[in-house]
C-alpha cells in the first residue's frame, strides 16, 4: 500500500486584495497552510492553476441494469460514499495499492490520450472517445451508456443524501431538478468560483473484449451537464472500462486515477503535457515518491486523517518537471529556515538611509499611501467583535494598572488619570502611528519604574510630579535622538531569545497581578469558619420578652461562654440580623456584619471567567456546532465570559466588589490642576539631574516598544501595509511629553493586548476543500478598531452606571486568561516542559532531531536564569537598573555564540545578521545526516507555518 505525496504548508505574505471569503490557495500569492494549489504552483515557478474537483463515477449493475453512481470525490483529500450509512465519509488521506497504479499506467499507455480536445459538450466528448472502438454496435452501446445521467449523492442540510435521477420523471423536468440540485449543493459554497472539475468514469462492462482506457484534457473547460455533482467546467475526463476483473479491480484503478489528479504536482505536469510521454513521465514521477506500508503491519480499514501541516512541495522529486517538454522551471531560491519564514533578510523599514530622520521620513511616506484604506478596511463585522474584546481588555488594564499606580504613588495618580491617559495617548497613536494595530497601555516594567521614581522623590523630599515632568522631557529628547539616528534598525538583534524573555516576563506579571488581586480580595472579605474565635451573631432586645428569657448564639459552647461576653443585656435570641432589627432588637457580635460567601463566590467568578474564556476560544477547533457558530463563540470568547460572569453575579445578588469607575472629572491628587508645574518646590538643578533616570527609562521604553513592534510585524502574520518602527517611536516620544505635562501615566506598546488585538482581526478563508483547515490570510489591518476602543475608554468615565455592574473578579479572570494564554504559546515554555519529561515520553519535536537534548536543556536553563534575574531585580530596590538588564538580554544572546554552534543556534533561536553573512548560504539550512528524509521533518515544529496568534508570539 502507499500514501500519495502531500502538499505544502507555508507562510509567505498574502496579497493585499485578498478578501476574507476567498481561498488563500487561489486568490493572491499567499501560501495556504493546508496545501493550496497556488502555493505549489508558486513553488514550481509558474502561474497559478485553478483548483481541481475530482469526481469518481462508477458503473454498477452489470449485467442487469447498468447505472452510473458517484462513489468518491477529491479536492485535497478523499471522501468515500458510505451507502449503508447514507453519508459521505470524513475527508482522509487516500491509500492505494501499487497494482492499481501499475494497471492504470498500462491502460493509459495502450489507450487513447487526447490533449487539448476541442469538444464543447458531453456528446462531442463521447464521440471523440469511442472512436477507438472498432465495432459500430459497441460504439453505439458505449455512447448511450456514457450519456446516461449519473446518480449523485448530494448531502443536504440536516438530511440524508439526495439521489439524483432516482424517480421516473419527464426528461426536461428531471433535468431541471438535477440542475437545481447541483446549484444548491452545499459543496459548491466550499469551492472557489474559478475551480475546475475532472471526471473519472470506471467500471466493468461485459461486452468489451478488452480494457478501454482514455484520458482527455479539454482545450477549453466546459460544464458537461450533470456529469459531476457540482456544476463546474470540466478540464479532464478519464474513462476506464473493461471486462470483469477479480476483486475491486476497476474501482481501485479509478481511485488511482482520481488520486493522481488530486496531486498538485501531477496536475501541474498534466496541464502542460504535450504528448503521451509527458503524461507517463508525470505518472512515473508520482510512483517514485510513493510510501509503502508493509502488509500485516497496519489496519487497512483505518483512515488517516488530514495532517495540520503538510510537507513542502520543494521536497518532492523534480524529475517530473524536467520531463515535461517545453517548460523551464526557474530556480526557487533559498529555502526557508526551520521556522518557515525564509532567509533572515532585513525588511525595508530596517535599512539605514544614512540621513537624519531618514527612516522617519520613509515611514511617513510609506504609510501615507495606505491611510485612506486604514479606515475603509475596518468596515467589516469582525471589527465590531474586536472592539468589544479589546475595549474590555483595555478597561481592565486601565483600572488594574490605575489602582496599582495609585498605590505606588500614594494617590498622585489614579484610575482617572489612567482612563484619561489611555484614551488620549491611545487615540492619538492609532491616528498617527506606523502600526495602528498596536495598543498603547501601561505595562509592568514602566509601572516598576514609576514606583521607583516616586520612592526616590519621597525619600529625598522632592515634589514628585514636577520631577517626573523633567524625566519625561529628557526621555522625549533621547527618543528623538534615537529616531534621528535610525536606532530602530538595531531591533534586528532582538532574536527570539530576547523576545521570549520579555514576553515571559510580561505574561508572568499579568498572572501575578491577577492572582495577587484575588489574594488581596480574600483579605478584604475574610472567610469566617464556624467554631473560629469571635464567630457568632446575637439578637439582643432592650428588655425582658414576657416570661421567656431565651437567648442563643450562633455557636455557643456553654452558658458561661455566652455570659462571659460583656453584652450589657441579658435577653438574646438567634435571629437573622434583618429580622432582629425588624422586631426591635439589635444585632450584636462579629458575625453579624461578615458575609462569608463573598470570597468564595469571587473565586468562583474568577475561575468561571478564566475557564469559559479559554473554552470558548478553543471551540473554534472543536467538532461541535456549525463553523459559523464556532467562529462567533471564539471571536467573542472574552466578551461571553464576562457576560456570563456578570449574569451569574446579578442572579445571585451577592455584594461582590464591582468595577470602580470615576464619576468626577478631576485629578486624583487634591489641589492640583491638569498642567504640571515645571519646578514646584524642587531646586532648579533637578531639571538637569533628571537626565540620568530618564536615560534608564529611555532604554526601557525603547526595549518595551520595539520588542513588541518586532513581534507584531513578524512575516508569519502576513501584514501587507508595512511596519513603522521609526514613526512609532517618534509618536511614543511625543506622547510621553504630553502625558508628563498633564501628569498622566506613561504609555508604550502593550505586548499582550496588542497581540490579542491582532488575534481578534485574523482573516481566514471561507471556501475550503473538504478536510482542509481554513487558510490563514493575514490580519485585517486598519486604524478604526483601536481608535474606537480608546474613544470608548475615554467615554467610560461617564458610563459608571453601566460599567459598575461588572464584578472585579471577572476582570481578574480575563487578566489571568490573557497572561496564561500568552505564556503557554511561546517556545520557551515548551522547552521548559521538556526539562520535566523523561526522554522516552518526550514528543518527537523537530528540534530534538538536530540538537542534543543536553544542549537544549542548557539553552533553556540559561533562559530560566535570565528570567529569574529579571524578576528578582524587578521586585527589589535594585529595580532601577531593570531597563539595563532588559538590554542585557541582547548581550547574553551574543555571548551564547561562544557556547553554542551556529547550527545549534539556528534550531534553538535565530542567527544575528552578521552571523548569517558569515555562513555560506547552504549553511543556513538545517543539516540532515545519515540520509534522513526531509519529509519526516515537515511537522511538529516549534513554530507553525500559520501563526496561532494566541495573544503572544508563536
Amino acid at each position: 500500500m502507499k500514501l500519495p505525496g502531500q502538499e505544502e504548508c507555508d507562510t509567505s505574505a498574502a496579497n493585499e486584495n485578498i478578501s476574507a471569503g476567498e481561498l488563500d490557495s487561489d486568490h493572491g500569492p499567499g501560501h495556504s497552510p493546508s496545501g493550496s494549489s497556488e502555493t505549489n504552483s508558486r513553488e514550481l515557478g509558474v502561474s497559478r492553476d485553478p483548483p481541481l474537483f475530482i469526481q469518481l463515477n462508477e458503473l454498477l449493475g452489470w449485467p442487469q441494469a447498468l447505472e452510473w453512481r458517484e462513489t468518491g470525490r477529491w479536492m485535497l483529500f478523499e471522501e468515500k460514499l458510505e451507502v449503508s450509512a447514507g453519508r459521505w465519509s470524513v475527508p482522509h488521506v487516500p491509500i492505494l495499492a501499487l497494482p492499481s497504479l501499475q494497471k492504470l499506467r498500462s491502460l493509459l499507455a495502450k489507450g487513447l490520450v487526447l490533449l487539448d480536445c476541442p469538444a464543447r459538450s458531453l456528446l462531442e466528448l463521447v464521440e471523440q472517445v469511442i472512436k477507438v472502438e472498432s465495432s459500430a454496435e459497441r460504439r453505439g452501446q458505449l455512447q448511450a451508456l456514457l450519456l446516461q445521467r449519473p446518480q449523485h449523492s448530494i448531502q443536504t442540510t440536516g438530511a440524508c443524501p439526495c439521489w439524483g435521477s432516482t424517480l421516473p420523471r419527464k426528461a426536461s423536468h428531471n433535468e431541471g431538478v438535477l440542475l437545481k440540485e447541483q446549484h444548491q449543493n452545499p459543496l459548491k459554497q466550499k469551492l472557489p468560483p474559478e475551480a475546475e472539475a475532472a471526471a473519472v468514469l470506471t467500471g466493468e462492462l461485459g461486452f468489451l473484449p478488452q480494457p478501454l482506457g482514455a484520458f482527455v484534457r479539454l482545450r477549453n473547460p466546459v460544464v458537461l451537464g450533470t456529469l459531476t455533482e457540482v456544476p463546474l467546467p470540466c478540464r479532464f475526463f478519464c474513462l476506464l472500462l473493461g471486462p470483469a476483473m477479480p476483486g475491486k479491480g476497476y474501482h481501485e484503478i479509478g481511485r488511482a486515477a482520481a488520486v493522481l489528479l488530486s496531486d498538485l504536482q501531477f496536475q501541474w505536469s498534466v496541464r502542460r503535457a504535450s504528448n503521451l510521454h509527458d503524461l507517463l513521465a508525470a505518472l512515473d514521477a508520482f510512483l517514485e515518491e510513493v510510501t509503502v506500508l508493509p502488509p500485516g503491519r497496519w489496519d487497512p480499514t483505518a483512515r488517516i486523517l488530514p495532517p495540520k501541516c503538510l510537507p513542502s512541495q520543494l521536497k518532492r522529486s523534480p524529475s517530473q518537471k524536467r520531463d515535461v517538454q517545453g517548460f523551464s522551471i526557474p530556480h526557487t531560491g533559498r529555502a526557508e529556515d526551520r521556522h518557515g519564514r525564509g532567509p533572515h533578510v532585513p525588511c525595508a523599514e530596517l535599512q539605514r538611509t544614512g540621513r537624519l530622520f531618514g527612516g522617519l521620513v520613509q515611514d511617513v511616506s510609506r504609510k501615507a499611501s495606505w491611510y485612506s484604506t486604514d479606515f475603509l478596511d475596518a468596515l467589516h463585522p469582525q471589527c465590531f467583535s474586536a472592539v468589544l474584546y479589546i475595549y474590555l481588555a483595555t478597561v481592565t488594564n486601565a483600572i488594574t494598572f490605575g489602582g496599582l499606580l495609585g498605590d505606588a504613588t500614594d494617590g498622585a495618580q489614579g484610575v482617572l488619570e489612567s482612563f484619561l491617559g489611555t484614551a488620549v495617548a491611545g487615540a492619538a497613536f492609532c491616528l498617527l502611528a506606523g502600526q495602528p494595530l498596536t495598543i498603547l497601555s501601561s505595562t509592568g516594567p514602566v509601572l516598576v519604574f514609576e514606583r521607583l521614581l516616586f520612592s526616590f522623590s519621597r525619600d529625598h523630599s522632592l515634589d514628585y510630579l514636577p520631577f517626573r515632568l523633567w524625566v519625561g522631557i529628557w526621555v522625549t529628547v533621547f527618543c528623538l535622538v534615537l529616531v534621528a539616528t535610525e536606532a530602530s534598525v538595531l531591533v534586528r538583534y532582538f532574536t527570539r531569545f530576547t523576545e521570549e524573555g520579555f514576553c515571559a516576563l510580561i505574561s508572568l506579571i499579568f498572572i501575578y497581578d491577577a492572582l495577587g488581586k484575588m489574594v488581596h480580595l480574600t483579605h478584604t472579605y475574610p472567610i469566617q469558619r464556624p467554631g473560629s474565635p469571635g464567630y457568632g451573631c446575637f439578637c439582643q432586645y432592650p428588655g425582658p420578652q414576657g416570661n421567656e428569657s431565651q437567648w442563643a448564639t450562633a455557636q455557643p459552647k456553654s452558658r458561661d461562654d455566652v455570659l462571659s461576653m460583656d453584652l450589657g443585656l441579658v435577653n438574646a435570641s438567634l435571629l437573622p440580623p434583618f429580622e432582629c432589627t425588624r422586631q426591635g432588637g439589635q444585632p450584636r457580635g462579629p458575625g453579624c456584619h461578615t458575609v462569608p460567601d463573598i470570597a468564595f463566590f469571587s473565586l468562583l467568578l474568577f475561575l468561571t471567567s478564566f475557564f469559559f474564556a479559554t473554552a470558548f476560544k478553543h471551540v473554534k477547533t472543536s467538532h461541535f456546532f456549525p463553523s459559523v457558530v464556532r467562529k462567533v463563540l471564539s471571536d467573542f470568547s472574552s466578551v461571553l465570559a464576562i457576560l456570563l460572569g456578570c449574569g451569574l453575579d446579578t442572579f445571585l445578588g451577592l455584594a461582590t466588589p464591582k468595577l470602580l469607575v470615576p464619576t468626577e472629572f478631576k485629578p486624583t491628587l487634591p489641589g492640583r490642576g491638569w498642567l504640571v508645574s515645571p519646578f514646584g518646590a524642587n531646586p532648579w538643578w533637578l531639571s538637569v539631574a533628571a537626565a540620568l533616570p530618564a536615560l534608564l527609562l529611555c532604554i526601557l521604553i525603547f526595549m518595551d516598544q520595539q520588542i513588541t513592534a518586532v513581534i507584531l510585524n513578524r512575516a508569519e502574520y502576513k501584514l501587507q501595509k508595512g511596519a513603522g518602527f521609526h514613526l512609532d517611536l517618534f509618536c511614543v516620544a511625543v506622547l510621553i511629553l504630553l502625558t508628563s505635562t498633564l501628569g498622566l501615566p506613561w504609555y508604550v506598546s502593550a505586548t499582550v493586548i496588542s497581540l490579542a488585538h491582532m488575534d481578534s482581526l485574523r482573516r481566514e478563508s471561507r471556501a475550503c476543500a473538504p478536510g482542509e483547515a481554513p487558510s490563514f490570510l493575514g490580519i485585517r489591518e486598519q486604524r478604526l478598531t483601536g481608535l474606537v476602543v480608546f474613544i470608548l475608554t475615554g467615554i467610560s468615565i461617564f458610563l459608571a452606571p453601566v460599567l459598575k455592574i461588572i464584578p472585579m473578579p471577572v476582570l481578574y479572570g480575563i487578566f489571568l486568561y490573557m497572561g496564561v494564554t500568552a505564556l503557554s504559546s511561546i517556545q520557551f515554555v515548551k522547552r521548559v516542559q521538556l526539562l520535566l519529561m523523561p526522554a522516552k515520553h518526550q514528543p518527537d519535536l523537530l528540534l530534538l532531531r538536530h540538537v542534543p537534548l543536553k544542549r537544549v536543556h542548557l539553552f533553556t536553563a540559561i533562559q530560566l536564569v535570565c528570567l529569574g534575574l529579571l524578576w528578582i531585580i524587578k521586585s527589589t530596590p535594585a529595580a532601577i537598573i531593570f531597563p539595563i538588564m532588559l538590554l542585557g538580554l541582547v548581550g547574553v544572546r551574543k555571548a551564547l555564540e561562544w557556547v553554542f554552534s551556529p547550527q545549534e543556534l539556528l534550531w534553538l533561536d535565530e542567527l544575528m545578521p552578521e552571523d548569517e553573512r558569515s555562513i555560506p548560504e547552504k549553511g543556513l539550512e538545517p543539516e540532515h545526516s545519515f540520509g534522513e528524509d526531509e519529509s519526516e521533518d515537515s511537522e511538529l515544529m516549534y513554530q507553525p507555518k500559520v501563526p496561532e496568534i494566541n495573544i503572544s508570539v508563536n
